[in-house]
């Protein structure tokens, strides 16, 4: 009888990317609206990916079964 798999989360690998180095990248959520009251240099740093932070790192790879 064949192993069960692992499998991704679904919604992680939509939200998450894995670097050549390992880290975990992510976009900054708050830019899709209501963008006409936000400040012009608020909606240009909404812009740019980050990384997850260190506390999550664990959590985000278990949800990407990465190793």
């Amino acid at each position: 009888m064949a192993k069960v798999k692992m499998k991704t989360n679904r919604s992680a690998k939509k939200r998450f990317k894995v670097t050549a180095k390992g880290k975990i990248k992510r976009w900054k959520s708050g830019g899709a609206h209501y963008n006409t009251k936000k400040d012009p240099a608020r909606k240009r740093r909404l812009r740019k990916a980050t990384y997850v932070k260190e506390n999550m790192v664990e959590h985000a790879k278990e949800l990407l079964k990465v190793g």
